[in-house]
């Protein structure tokens, strides 16, 4: 999994990334964050950056039970406990899921552009239709490096064209039959009755303009945790505000992190 921890402070940090990223999707904070804190980064098993291809075994990580799993043993490894995890959007419920799972790994949670569900239903706006995640398939599919330039100028500010190109390499280092495999999981998941097992803290970030997670599920996950949550929505658009509002996230990070 590529694991690393650096700087030394007091605080422990764990960051994970999401679908087609990898760690360097937190290269611009983690200067600053290792200032100041002790942090953990890695690659999850279908991330391009791992060599191992067999490592992401597709029927095993049809759920992000096993995800947690990995989680746990890599912190045990390390022997990191009672840190704070930074998950972004899938990310996030998984870490929601390993908190349940070992309440001592975590004293925090920030949740980072993330959704239980995706997928609108009536009493429910989780930001798609059905027939939109089958196209995302479909596309996956049949064009993927296509489907990779587009996906990636669409969720990533394209004010950033930079950022837009980090992103857009990291999906392509990802094989596509992974990437298939991986987008069913995410999108077609549903882990609302979940959140109200979570007693961790949780803190929500959001960005004002995401396409793949509309501004109503941070409010509907924080009423939905059992632990206390906040959330804060940061002034910029797109679902990786760590990339495109990079100071903005590390001031509202600082911010959590005081909270007592």
């Amino acid at each position: 999994m590529n694991a690393k921890i650096m700087g030394s402070g007091k605080e422990t940090l764990v960051l994970a990334h999401g679908f087609g990223a990898d760690q360097s999707i937190w290269d611009k904070i983690l200067p600053y964050l290792a200032d100041r804190y002790q942090v953990v980064v890695f690659d999850w098993c279908f991330s391009g950056a791992v060599k191992d291809p067999d490592l992401y075994d597709a029927a095993k990580y049809s759920t992000y039970d096993a995800f947690a799993d990995d989680l746990i043993c890599l912190l045990e490894e390390m022997k990191v406990k009672s840190s704070v995890f930074v998950g972004h959007s899938m990310s996030g419920m998984i870490g929601c899921i390993t908190s349940i799972k070992r309440p001592d790994l975590f004293h925090k949670l920030i949740l980072v552009a993330t959704s239980p569900r995706f997928i609108n239903l009536e009493d429910y706006e989780g930001g798609f239709e059905l027939s939109g995640v089958e196209q995302i398939f479909s596309s996956i599919e049949s064009n993927y490096e296509e489907w990779t330039s587009s996906f990636a100028a669409l969720v990533v500010d394209p004010i950033d064209p930079g950022s837009v190109e980090k992103f857009e390499k990291s999906l392509k280092r990802l094989r596509p039959e992974v990437a298939l495999t991986l987008s069913k999981t995410v999108f077609l998941m549903d882990y609302r009755d979940m959140l109200e097992k979570v007693t961790t803290p949780c803190y929500i970030i959001q960005t004002r303009n995401d396409i793949v997670v509309p501004n109503s599920v941070p409010k509907y996950m924080q009423n939905k945790i059992k632990g206390e949550s906040k959330v804060e929505i940061i002034d910029t658009t797109g679902h990786f505000p760590q990339l495109t509002a990079h100071h903005e996230f590390m001031e509202v990070i600082d911010a959590f992190l005081a909270d007592k």
